[in-house]
């Protein structure tokens, strides 16, 4: 690992062990919240947490861009911090310990840093481009098994999505005799695909929701799986994306192919 990317990397721990204190100082006591424009909730913790990473970034390299979920500063630089303050806001609402925060160093549009952060269970999950992926400084790996082995994987969506990918899901399900659940937090469980527990996680989300899987692009791929878009595409991670499927690479074409009925 390069001096930069080490630093790249340590910073975006901090921040992130800094973005956990704050999620827990909120969490269990019903914080203030708000529909925005889109009529999704945030709170004043989700807020409190985007300005703690304008600030930090601000500070520590000025002359890069900020793409916060709550809050962005774009000038045009190569160099964007993709932040998601707390994926899952409705279930940290509820009390429910499953919303993480998540941090990428994204340049040239392509993940080259990232981090998720679960300060309830207190894992951090990490990785460089080209170095692997850790959990608290234990590397972690994807799973090795198929469809056919009676396996788990996510999916997130709603019914405002652009794409109503639940019936392909359920056609997997029922072919496949798989589990599919929903862990209220698309990042969680992308951290979840690089560990191992699930084979796949299916996205939906599109304006604005590169900041729910930037850190979790380099983190599965460093993890030995692969992120796409909804119908197997690459694309870039500081702008608007066409929704993700991330696995562990053995089952990714299957998901991928099945996804493509819907835009045929």
């Amino acid at each position: 690992m390069t001096d930069q990317h080490q630093e790249w990397l340590d910073f975006a721990k901090s921040v992130a062990l800094e973005a956990g204190d704050i999620m827990r100082k909120y969490f269990g006591k019903k914080p203030d919240s708000h529909f925005k424009t889109n009529n999704t909730i945030v709170t004043v913790a989700d807020e409190e947490i985007n300005d703690l990473v304008i600030k930090r970034v601000t500070e520590r390299y000025p002359a890069h861009d900020i793409d916060g979920e709550e809050a962005s500063q774009r000038r045009g630089s190569k160099y964007v911090w993709a932040c998601d303050p707390i994926d899952g806001t409705a279930s940290f609402i509820m009390g429910l310990p499953v919303s993480v925060f998540s941090l990428a160093l994204v340049i040239d549009g392509q993940p080259e840093v990232g981090v998720i952060y679960a300060p309830f269970s207190d894992h951090l999950y990490w990785a460089s481009r080209g170095r692997g992926a850790y959990m608290n400084s234990q590397p972690i790996h994807v799973s090795q098994h198929s469809l056919d082995d009676r396996v788990e994987m996510n999916v997130d969506w709603w019914p405002s999505a652009q794409w109503d990918v639940m019936q392909v899901v359920h056609d997997i399900a029922y072919e496949k005799d798989v589990y599919v659940t929903t862990v209220s937090s698309t990042t969680h469980a992308a951290a979840l695909v690089a560990r191992g527990e699930f084979v796949a996680s299916v996205f939906t989300g599109t304006k604005g929701k590169n900041v729910d899987i930037a850190a979790a692009k380099v983190i599965v791929e460093e993890a030995g799986g692969k992120v796409t878009d909804l119908f197997g595409r690459e694309q870039r991670y500081d702008q608007d994306t066409c929704g993700a499927v991330l696995s562990n690479g053995i089952v990714h074409e299957e998901i991928v192919k099945a996804m493509r009925k819907l835009i045929e």
